[in-house]
């Protein structure tokens, strides 16, 4: 009877040796990964570089931008363009740019008290397109106004305490027509270096007399309005700032700001998109947080982070200024106003908001902010700024950062990263945004997900760059 040679011995393997190894496995792919990532330019660039191409040919300058897009999404690198293929829930189905889907916690929507997914909200939506139809029909100056508008603008005059208010069809239109409105060429902005792109732009295209206050400086501010005022007392002078700043999560001194204002003859713009609403005791916001409800020259927000719908407006004291960004603002005359039912789903949101349902929600959402950041912050992370709806993970290399972005999307977790031209070059960061029905559940498992891939991506970038120095020395 013959008898089978023996083969080589396997050697014992434990449960934890099984798990070593597969983590030594999952380190040689990714390492695999950043080297092809690397090599190819993926991770190399910002959009920096192609924002002024030149040549001749205005459509054929742009090619530049394609080739990085392409270097970045061979490597599944390509953040923007997602989409969502239901309702922005806390748990949703989106697709990348490519057509890639996945299924997880979503950190990535802007609906911070969850109104989006309201009963109430969605009936009053149902109950416009009944009633009105689901289009104005014209400008805001040309018959494009509704009762519902109409009520809508005397309950954001409310909300913030104001008399008059001009409503526009995006938060970008209303922070471009009031400046650009009531801004003239020789008349001055003083403007905060991290102000959004609307209030820039609109900065920009009204006066060539745009000076940069460092962020949050007060004493800068009055530094800036004291020497324009010596050179300068005839002419306009107007200070912009946001209530919240949308990637840093932080607040200026509203109430010395607008004392600066009264004393050098200015008038102070705050923008509150992203704090009416969802912070304060009654949803004022961060005016209402510094006891500024009513004394703000001119408050403009939007209405697609709290209020589910687009749009934006500009509240004032004046019957005067609403008149003037009537007949002068672009975006309010030449654009079609809010239809009937953005103009419901809104009112109906501020109802929610004032109630104690309101805030409740509220409550809620902070609840989970603070849990939130608290995680964050165990798994050694840097969540800058205030709690808020919110959350900026500092990240600082784009590299990093995209190397993250991938990486949590492929475990199902969805956030926006962030780099140039919404963050200065080499302060990328990750935006986190919560809800009101996001559960301690999904900020438990989250948490350690984001920290796990942060700290793989800094390792897996330092070691890829050194191998890639090595090699480029040998060759």
């Amino acid at each position: 009877m013959s008898q089978e040679r023996p083969g080589p011995a396997i050697p014992f393997q434990t449960a934890d040796t099984q798990v070593d190894n597969a983590a030594l496995d999952a380190e040689r792919q990714l390492a695999g990964a950043v080297d092809a990532m690397l090599a190819g330019g993926a991770l190399s660039g910002t959009a920096a570089q192609f924002a002024q191409p030149r040549g001749a040919d205005l459509l054929a300058r742009t090619a530049g931008v394609e080739r990085w897009h392409d270097q970045r999404a061979a490597h599944g690198l390509w953040q923007y363009a997602r989409s969502l293929e239901g309702a922005p829930y806390p748990i949703a189905s989106i697709r990348d740019e490519a057509g890639t889907g996945a299924r997880g916690i979503n950190f990535a929507s802007q609906d911070y008290l969850s109104l989006a997914s309201h009963p109430g909200v969605a009936e009053a939506a149902a109950k416009a397109l009944r009633d009105a139809g689901p289009h104005s029909a014209g400008s805001a100056v040309l018959l494009g106004n509704t009762k519902t508008s109409l009520a809508l603008e005397q309950a954001i005059a409310g909300l913030v305490q104001a008399e008059h208010v001009a409503l526009f069809p995006t938060g970008w239109g209303a922070a471009f027509g009031a400046i650009t409105a009531l801004v003239q060429a020789q008349d001055h902005i003083v403007i905060d270096q991290f102000a959004h792109a609307s209030l820039r732009q609109g900065a920009s295209a009204a006066t060539a007399n745009v000076t940069v206050n460092r962020h949050l400086d007060v004493e800068h501010v009055r530094q800036l309005l004291g020497a324009i005022r010596a050179r300068d007392t005839e002419h306009g002078i107007m200070v912009v700032t946001e209530g919240l700043f949308s990637m840093d999560s932080d607040t200026p001194d509203i109430a010395r700001l607008q004392a600066l204002c009264h004393e050098y003859g200015a008038t102070l713009l705050v923008d509150v998109a992203h704090d009416l609403g969802a912070l304060g005791p009654n949803g004022g916001g961060c005016i209402e947080q510094q006891g500024m409800l009513g004394k703000i020259d001119l408050v403009m927000g939007a209405f697609s982070k709290t209020f589910s719908s687009n749009g934006g407006f500009v509240a004032t004291s004046s019957r005067a200024v609403k008149r003037h960004l009537q007949l002068y603002a672009g975006p309010h005359m030449f654009s079609n106003a809010l239809s009937p039912v953005q103009s419901a789903v809104i009112l109906e949101c501020i109802n929610i908001i004032g109630s104690s349902e309101g805030a409740a929600l509220r409550a809620d959402l902070m609840r989970n902010v603070e849990s939130l950041r608290g995680l964050l912050a165990g798994e050694g992370l840097n969540c800058i700024g205030i709690p808020s709806a919110i959350i900026p993970v500092l990240i600082g290399s784009e590299k990093v950062s995209r190397l993250v972005g991938k990486m949590l999307f492929d475990q199902s977790v969805f956030v926006n990263q962030v780099e140039f031209p919404g963050v200065p070059v080499g302060a990328s960061r990750l935006r986190l945004q919560l809800m009101a029905n996001h559960n301690m559940q999904q900020l438990k498992r989250a948490a350690p997900v984001i920290g796990n891939a942060v700290a793989r991506a800094r390792s897996a970038i330092q070691a890829g760059e050194a191998r890639l120095q090595r090699n480029q020395g040998n060759a």
